[in-house]
């Protein structure tokens, strides 16, 4: 019975690998366009760190949602978040006692 699970799960894991592998040839493929089509513009040659603030939610065709864009924040409101969760971590400690 064991061995009829096993042979099971490695036929499901199989088809799991062929499926993702079909999936990555699509990517790898859309990837290869998206790189063919930033190297025949001038946008392409600059940093990536510089395109960031350019960056816009892309729409691919198979896709219906929009993928977001990494959001960035200042090195003020990251110290104003470090120094709320240390107060909410004092409050805790205190409540505790």
């Amino acid at each position: 019975m064991a061995k009829m699970l096993a042979a099971a799960g490695s036929e499901i894991l199989e088809a799991a690998l062929f499926g993702l592998e079909a999936q990555r040839e699509k990517l790898d493929a859309q990837i290869a366009h998206v790189r063919s089509l930033l190297g025949a513009s001038k946008r392409a040659r600059k940093p990536a760190h510089k395109l960031a603030h350019m960056a816009a939610p892309v729409t691919v065709s198979h896709m219906s949602t929009p993928v977001p864009t990494k959001r960035v924040l200042s090195a003020g409101a990251r110290r104003r978040i470090a120094m709320a969760q240390k107060k909410r971590w004092a409050e805790f400690r205190k409540n505790k006692k």
